[in-house]
């Protein structure tokens, strides 16, 4: 009798299950549902899968026309077989190999042909006028391709330039640097890809070589911008030397606001490929636990269920099923509403978002935050759920993009009481903040916060855990191999999503709104809408 009582408590004070989170990882990570690719045969598995978890759970469908989907219209970009890429310096001259040497995204639907078109180092490639920071100011771009370094002038510099330390600044994201140049009216953009400086190894841009990519229709008119890539080091090393230079001198001169991109000698590339260009028609999916005093007010949880589909195979298996992202990450989403569905209706209502295409640029999201099927107003928070390691029980919990909202001490105290430390993410250099779906709804001004359990193991304390983190970064994310483990505890999964669940449910019952702290890039925007929420009370 005691050994249940204990059970019944434990049930009562923690209503998140690892049972039924691993069912729904096991299930979704399955090679049944080929990778959850958007648009692909997976899709409607994936969705429908979602959807029906949350009709047992007892949700109200929650998106378009009285059901549980919200229509995303995406274009898919597939380049064709065939596609070459080629450097050349003076007398060397070299053939890249994409998916080993280099990477190649095109541009523009159709056939793209580029010969002897000029490159020019740029540095960081990064402009920020407020800084006074823009390598391309005075200089004719038209036809050049910008070879720029990953990151942001502070990485690496051992001292403050301006930008956030050793956190990448908005500006250091690769897609920032390749719409700086684009502007600039550049033909394209190689990034020389440094682990450290990327945050994840090269294998991760290269297996991905062949991967579609995708963009909400309809597709962005960009005819002079026509190509961007990722240039393995050694490789882009061996480039420089030809010109006479070398990539720790030219870092030094680049961290210089009054630095400018200049020709790489008379180094040129080459480059031809074919672009096929498919509408396809993607889906969130949305439902709701209706609030009981302000439900027009909103609490939103969100995470991605695609995974990278069954395109470009590694060592043989077609399939990247995703298990730990975001399949994870998807059934902690679906636990968490199980929750609120089982225990009493909060004041405010509370929405749960799968998202599409969160790896193709947090697509599904951005459309959702430029078509919110519930204002974003009146959305008090983003609580969004992107683990990146499924862990043993830690003793801690990782804040990504800390300093910015004040949902964060709350976040501080709910752990607290689960006897939970909360620390800064680790790798700050990565831009984490920027590379989930919480950023669609922060940069619109909506309070939005996202963390992970921590690597500090109960067993084994950090070096473990960091080992495991490690690990997975080398050999499994984002790649074939990201793949169920049925020895997996979700011990630290279940840390996580009690403390989301906790967070929420306070948020969804408080009066308040969850603020942005002063200062915060986003406070602004956010304050633009205050009256709306004034009007509702």
């Amino acid at each position: 009798m005691l050994i249940s009582l204990v059970a019944l408590a434990a049930a009562v004070v923690t209503p998140i299950s690892a049972d039924r989170i691993k069912a729904d990882v096991r299930t979704l990570s399955s090679d049944a549902f080929l990778g959850r690719g958007p648009g692909e045969a997976g899709e409607d598995k994936t969705i429908d899968h979602i959807a029906r978890q949350f009709a047992a759970a007892g949700l109200e469908p929650a998106g378009e026309h009285g059901g549980w989907y919200q229509d995303v219209p995406l274009i898919r970009l597939d380049r064709q077989a065939g596609a070459t890429l080629a450097l050349t310096v003076g007398k060397w001259h070299r053939s890249l190999a994409l998916g080993r040497d280099a990477t190649l995204s095109l541009r523009n639907p159709g056939d793209t042909t580029l010969a002897h078109a000029p490159l020019v180092f740029a540095g960081y490639g990064v402009v920020n006028a407020k800084l006074g920071w823009d390598a391309y100011a005075g200089i004719d771009m038209r036809g050049k391709i910008a070879v720029v370094l990953a990151n942001d002038p502070d990485f690496e510099a051992g001292r403050d330039l301006g930008f956030e330390g050793r956190r990448l600044a908005f500006e250091g994201r690769v897609g920032e640097k390749f719409a700086a140049a684009a502007k600039a009216g550049a033909a394209g953009v190689l990034v020389i890809h440094e682990d450290a400086a990327a945050s994840y190894p090269f294998l991760q841009v290269a297996s991905g070589d062949a991967l579609p990519a995708m963009v909400i229709a309809p597709l962005p008119p960009s005819p002079g911008f026509m190509l961007s890539g990722w240039l393995r080091g050694d490789v882009a090393a061996l480039m420089l030397s030809h010109a006479g230079l070398d990539l720790a001198t030219l870092k030094a001169r680049a961290r210089d606001p009054r630095f400018r991109a200049f020709p790489l000698g008379d180094g040129s590339v080459a480059a031809q490929g074919s672009l096929k260009a498919t509408p396809i028609v993607s889906h969130n999916v949305i439902g709701r636990v209706r609030g009981t005093r302000r439900p027009d007010e909103t609490v939103l949880y969100g995470a991605h269920w695609d995974a990278n589909g069954q395109n470009g195979p590694v060592a043989g298996d077609g399939i990247r099923n995703g298990a730990v992202d975001n399949a994870t990450g998807t059934a902690e989403l679906i636990e968490v509403a199980r929750a609120f569905a089982r225990g009493p209706r909060p004041a405010r209502s509370v929405v749960f978002a799968a998202w599409t295409a969160e790896e193709k640029g947090l697509l599904g999201s951005e459309y959702y935050a430029a078509h919110p099927v519930y204002p974003l107003a009146t959305t008090a928070a983003v609580i969004n759920l992107d683990p990146h390691v499924v862990l043993p029980a830690a003793k801690d919990i990782e804040l990504i993009g800390s300093g910015r909202v004040s949902l964060e001490a709350d976040l501080r105290r709910i752990a607290g009481t689960q006897a939970l430390s909360v620390i800064d993410e680790p790798a700050i250099e990565a831009g984490w903040y920027f590379r989930s779906d919480q950023f669609s709804f922060a940069r619109r001004g909506v309070p939005a916060i996202t963390f992970r359990a921590g690597r500090d193991l109960v067993n084994g304390g950090t070096e473990t855990g960091a080992a495991i983190v490690a690990d997975y970064n080398a050999k499994r994310y984002h790649q074939p191999s990201d793949a169920f483990d049925p020895a997996w505890s979700f011990a630290g999964t279940v840390q996580e999503a009690t403390v989301a669940y906790d967070l929420g449910l306070e948020v969804a019952n408080a009066s308040a709104w969850p603020t942005w702290n002063t200062g915060a890039e986003y406070g602004a925007l956010r304050a633009a809408t205050d009256a709306d929420r004034k009007a509702g009370r």
